[in-house]
Parts: structure tokens; sequence; C-alpha cells
């Protein structure tokens, strides 16, 4: 009788992989693929004060496209410098989503006209909210139109309601660029206030809270008039996939975790489309007649 003995590498690669399929029992089965979106922003100051602000709200909305999708869904956040820099990681696609002003929403939407709407802020149960224009608490003005000949101080040249808003306000009184003794652009609201509060200027537009915020901070404005801005859009890149674009859109809308929420300054979203913009693009359109005739 012949035997027939097995060659030594066929032995070795019997026996490894016996080994393999033993050890396999072991381990836990592989882990799925996640789906990983990147949430896109630019960091007005210090980078590590906007992931403190943003981390704890994208940790629920992942949370919650989880459950929605079914698969595991990671958000990382990329952050940039600057202004012009932050709407371009949605308009360019670096970005799957983002939050944006109204303003930025349409100027972005200009650029690229595959953005979604995939939700709005919920501001104290509105769609909306109030920005304001400031005077000084002893300041003898009581209505709009009595800023003729008067300084004003506007927020960022890009600001839905530190610009376009508040120059839409003084054109419904009958100002225009023309009619202001000298006007500047500060940027942020707060700096807005404490202009005005101070006497570096008669009058400016801010927003609500933040002039709530200095108000009780002891900053001597009051409101001279308010008017009303949409929320701020969450928006899709273009070409995202749709699946994944859904699930997104239903877990923001799921968000519940005010505690999450609260460092952003709302209380969750409401459903939301390009619609709801409409006012804030026309805004935009008639803002070139606050110049005209400027000499």
């Amino acid at each position: 009788m012949v035997t027939t003995v097995p060659r030594r590498s066929a032995v070795r690669s019997a026996a490894a992989a016996l080994i393999v399929c033993a050890f396999a029992g072991l381990l836990p089965a592989a882990a799925e693929a996640k789906v990983v979106l990147t949430f896109g922003t630019y960091a007005p100051d210090k980078p590590s004060a906007m992931v403190a602000q943003l981390r704890p709200t994208l940790d629920a909305i992942a949370k919650e496209a989880t459950a929605v999708l079914g698969e595991e869904v990671e958000i990382r956040m990329q952050l940039v410098k600057g202004y012009e820099a932050g709407v371009a990681l949605i308009v360019d696609g670096e970005a799957d989503f983002t939050r944006l002003g109204p303003a930025s929403y349409i100027f972005a939407k200009d650029e690229n006209g595959g953005l979604t709407v995939l939700a709005m802020e919920n501001k104290n149960g509105a769609k909306s909210f109030d920005g304001v224009i400031a005077v000084h608490r002893d300041s003898n003005l009581t209505d709009v139109s009595q800023l003729r000949g008067h300084s004003f101080a506007f927020g960022s040249k890009r600001s839905t309601l530190g610009r376009y808003f508040s120059q839409l306000t003084l054109m419904r009184a009958g100002l225009y660029a023309r009619d202001l003794a000298r006007y500047e652009y500060l940027g942020r609201h707060d700096k807005v206030g404490r202009a005005v509060g101070s006497g570096l200027f008669d009058a400016g537009a801010l927003e609500e809270t933040t002039f709530q915020k200095l108000v009780d901070k002891g900053v001597p404005i009051r409101a001279l008039a308010k008017f009303s801005n949409s929320t701020r859009p969450w928006v899709a890149r273009a070409g995202l996939d749709p699946r994944v674009r859904d699930a997104l859109r239903q877990a923001l809308l799921n968000v519940d975790d005010s505690a999450a929420l609260r460092a952003l300054r709302f209380d969750g979203f409401f459903e939301g489309s390009d619609r709801d913009y409409e006012p804030t693009r026309d805004a935009i359109r008639a803002n070139p007649q606050f110049f005209a005739q400027l000499q």
C-alpha cells in the first residue's frame, strides 16, 4: 500500500487555515462601514471656541441620523478662517452640510444652484427673529425717519440683519445712504451696540438677542425700531447622496436635545425650503437703491 504524505507547505497552509477559522470565531463581526459627513464653517474667533459651541449639536445630529439611516453616522468638522472661505466650503462641495446666515445662503445658492435647504432653525418657536435699530438710552429720537442727518453703524457688509434688512427698514422710512451724516460697517453685532452706547454713532443695527445681552450688562442703548428676519438655514451640498440627505434632514427635525442646542441659541429645527428666504432675496435685490445718487 502506498501512503501519500502531504507536502510540508500544504500542511502548513491547512494548519494556518484552521487557526484563522478558529480565531475568527473569537472576533466580533467586521465593523460596518460608517457614513462620514463633513460639517464646514468658518471660525470668527478661536477655532477651539467654535468647536466647543458646535460639537454638542453635531453629536446630537449624528445620533439621530444613525437612527434614521440605520448605519453609523459620524460628523467631522472643517473650520476655515474667513467668511468667504466658509461659504466656499459648501459652494465647492468640500463640506457636506453647513449652517448659513440667510443672506449667505442666497449668495451661495446664486453660485451653486444645487444647494438644498435641509431645515431652518427654531428660535423661540418661530421661523423668524427680530433685528433692532438701537439708539443711545438718552437719545431724543423716537422714529426711524428722524435719523436723517445722523450717523449709523451697520454690521457686516454681508450680514442679513446688520445690513440688508436694516437698510431696507431705512428705505421704507424714506432714508437712503445719502441722508446719513456718515455710516460704517463694524462687523460684529456687539461692536455695533457698544459703539452706539458709547456715543460713537447715533444709531445702529444688531440682533435682538445681542441687544438684550448688552442692555443686561448695562450698555446704555434702547430700541428705536424692530424688524423681522428669517432664522438660519442648514444647507446640504449639491450632489449629496439623496438617501443620506433625506436622513440628515429628518435627523435635524428629530433633534430635541435642549442642552446641546443651547450654545447655538436656538431650540431645534423646522422644515424649511428656498421659499422661506424669498424675503431675504428681495431685500438683497432692493439694496442697490439704498446707495442710489450717492455722491
